[in-house]
């Protein structure tokens, strides 16, 4: 191509409409300011630009779903040419649209296949408007040139990709491959190195054609290819800014991309109107139409879901907005070629093709839709008030959006409500505003509403369930939580609960299932475990218990320290687990349970739980006919009482050690000098039923002794010392 002093290209041609609308829009120039205004303004104001964008919607993001639909259907060559997606993609579709409605939990496979998509596609119409200009510039792209540039647009993607599929997902919409960090890293390296590479060698050689002037707009693209998907990712990296999958395909990403594709239908709708010599092409009953066939594709569906058959009008807003895309880059994908005669005649300005192209193409009216196309008074009164209806019933879901994202409001809440009641989320919304301003009635309303219109929305379910707990309306709550689990069976925190109230309604079999099934489907679950530990101890089932309270204990082992229970819940649960170990006659690992005990309560200075521990121990290695370990513990316990000064323990302890010096041959002075100081420790507690069994032990023991009896009530101080000193018999 020859050269001239343009400043911005060789030849007019070259442009779409003109310079600065073709760069800025079309080649995506204005990407880094719109995404920097976006990330500030909208962290400044959520709710400004959540509203700016639900508005935004009816004017770039649904009219351009429409300009794909009016391109594929408006003709019945174009119909007929790719009837696989015009009838057969669009009817399995629509069929998956009404199925997913009955079963929710399909919802998330759909939304991740849509956000995963959706950066595929904007990826592939950068491609395309790269590969035209290029062609409008006059390179002559080899297939060596198109494969590597091809190659870069492709590995961008993956780049993104990886970054969105890279550990567990925060949003319960996003299902996530989890792909591991270390894994990501080692891949993103080479990948980001194959970019530059295949960047490099095919921008090169088409600079290396015609110059860098001429491919201004080819170049432009490609930075906005840069900035749309690689910028994230080096974002995500450094650890600056994570870009959550919903905002990176439904934000002002979307707008832009939607902003391009109806710069580049609209010009190719008034050139194929141009060449069908149908009269002059009317830019604003073009962009109407799309306007009106937009909003018929998102606002009808989740109204009639909603008020007819009484289905959740968020989840089905999701579902529409998932399938009504995913249809679109299906579609898309097919009529968008460049290889096709009659779309390369009309974007790359090839006039020698393009008579006979449009030639074949005036045939186009699809015969089924003459009559609502044509001008009769009847036709024309049907398009007029479909067209404002369907502007009204947009105008009323755009105030019903602002109403209900006012969720600080109670009366925007209350009207949003009237509007469409079925919607979980606004009902939500409303019963947290109805807590707090006192009317728990209609909270509770609000909340009940809310699980109806989506019987599996946790948070609706959960504030019902606290309030009823709250209330000790425990039948209620099983039963909530009972039909709560057909939805969500495999919840493990709503198992955890059901087990808890069954519990509590004296269901313990249902109780220990549910336990059972939460730690199944989520390991994790500490509070399962014991909860199931203690229900099987408090049934006697020892053996059983075992290796639950184990698994709490590991469990909590692992945890980090700020995820711990107090040390003195840990020290119990270890003394529980040493009970059951020695009533299922594992007497090694009861004793082991003990020590594990004794150490973590010396460590914490728990010395009250120290000295229990260890008279427990001391029972245990009596049993054994341990004696000189059990006389180690007893005294140990003794020494902790006296330096907590707590009298209770003591006088138990100094019973305890008494018994165990009567049944284990030792002098039988010295088990009554024990036995007095229990006696003395426990006359003013006033616990007249323990003063009394120690008394009965303690004249039991006299009646040996005889006169010695009498000497130790007058002073038994030095056998004290003496069974405190004591190492074996």
């Amino acid at each position: 191509m020859p050269k001239t002093n343009s400043k911005f290209a060789v030849s007019p041609s070259l442009w779409i409409y003109n310079p600065a609308l073709d760069l800025i829009v079309g080649c995506g120039a204005w990407s880094a300011p719109l995404l920097l205004f976006a990330y500030s303004a909208g962290a400044a104001n959520t709710l400004a630009w959540s509203i700016a964008f639900y508005g935004l919607a009816l004017f770039f993001n649904y009219p351009h779903y429409m300009a794909t639909l009016y391109r594929a259907y408006h003709t019945a060559e174009d119909f007929h040419k790719y009837r696989i997606f015009t009838v057969h993609i669009t009817a399995l579709v629509v069929l998956t649209l009404v199925f997913s409605h009955f079963w929710f939990r399909a919802l998330p496979w759909i939304f991740t296949l849509y956000l995963t998509w959706s950066p595929w596609h904007y990826s592939g119409q950068n491609y395309g408007l790269f590969m035209m200009f290029a062609r409008r510039a006059g390179a002559k792209v080899s297939i060596l040139e198109r494969r590597a540039l091809y190659s870069a647009f492709l590995l961008s993607y993956v780049i993104l990709f990886l970054s969105f599929h890279t550990g567990p997902s925060s949003d319960p919409l996003f299902l996530s491959l989890g792909i591991p960090g270390k894994v990501s890293s080692i891949v993103l390296l080479p990948l980001a190195i194959g970019f530059v590479a295949v960047s490099t060698f095919g921008l090169s050689r088409l600079v290396g054609q015609v110059g860098w002037k001429p491919l201004l707009p080819s170049l432009t693209l490609f930075s906005t290819q840069f900035i749309w998907f690689l910028v994230p990712t080096i974002l995500s990296v450094a650890e600056r800014m994570q870009v959550p999958q919903n905002r990176y395909s439904t934000g002002v990403l979307a707008v832009m991309h939607s902003a391009q594709y109806l710069w580049i239908t609209s010009y190719y709708a008034r050139r194929e109107a141009a060449g069908e010599n149908t009269g002059r092409w009317r830019p604003l009953a073009y962009f109407g139409l799309l306007i009106v066939g937009g909003i018929a594709l998102f606002v009808p569906g989740p109204w009639l879901a909603s008020r007819v058959f009484h289905a959740d009008f968020s989840t089905s807003f999701l579902i529409f907005t998932a399938l009504v895309n995913i249809h679109h880059f299906i579609l898309d994908g097919a009529i968008w070629k460049l290889r096709d005669g009659r779309i390369a005649a009309l974007l790359l300005n090839s006039q020698d093709r393009l008579s006979s192209a449009t030639a074949a193409a005036g045939s186009g009216v699809a015969t089924s839709l003459r009559w609502l196309t044509g001008t009769s008074r009847w036709a024309r009164a049907l398009r007029v008030s479909a067209a404002l209806l369907l502007l009204a019933w947009g105008t009323v879901d755009q105030v019903r959006y602002y109403l209900a994202l006012h969720s600080e409001s109670l009366p925007d809440l209350q009207r949003a409500a009237d509007l469409d009641s079925f919607d979980s989320s606004l009902e939500m919304h409303l019963g947290r505003k109805e807590q707090e301003a006192g009317k728990i009635d209609k909270a509770v309303a609000a909340w009940q509403q809310a699980l109806r219109a989506n019987p599996a929305d946790t948070a609706a379910r959960d504030a019902l369930l606290k309030y009823l707990t709250g209330q000790k309306r425990f039948d209620d709550a099983y039963a909530l939580t009972r039909q709560s689990l057909r939805y969500a069976p495999k919840d493990a925190n709503l198992l955890v609960n059901y087990g808890i109230l069954a519990q509590q309604l004296s269901h313990p079999d249902e109780a220990v299932q549910s336990w059972k099934k939460a730690i199944a489907f989520d390991p994790s679950q500490a509070r399962a475990t014991l909860y199931l530990a203690g229900e099987l101890d408090r049934e006697g089932k020892a053996e059983a218990a075992i290796p639950y309270y184990i698994m709490f204990l590991d469990k909590i082992a692992h945890a980090g320290a700020e995820n711990r229970p107090p040390a003195s819940d840990v020290i119990s649960i270890v003394l529980r687990l040493a009970q059951c170990q020695a009533q299922a006659k594992h007497p090694e690992q009861a004793q082991e349970a003990y020590e594990l005990a004794r150490k973590i309560a010396s460590q914490t200075g728990e010395k009250r739980l120290e000295s229990f521990t260890s008279v427990a121990e001391a029972e245990l290695e009596a049993g054994q006919n341990k004696i000189p370990q059990a006389l180690r513990l007893y005294q140990n316990a003794l020494g902790l009482d006296a330096e907590v000064n707590d009298v209770r323990s003591e006088a138990t302890d100094w019973y305890s050690y008494a018994l165990f010096l009567r049944d284990s041959g030792f002098p039988s002075r010295l088990a009554y000098a024990c036995l007095l100081k229990s006696e003395s420790l426990m006359k003013p507690l006033k616990d007249v039923s323990a003063q009394q069994s120690v008394t009965l032990v303690r004249v039991e023991v006299g009646k040996k002794l005889g006169g010695q009896a009498i000497q130790l009530q007058h002073n038994s101080e030095a056998a004290l010392k003496e069974a405190l000193a004591l190492k074996d018999r």
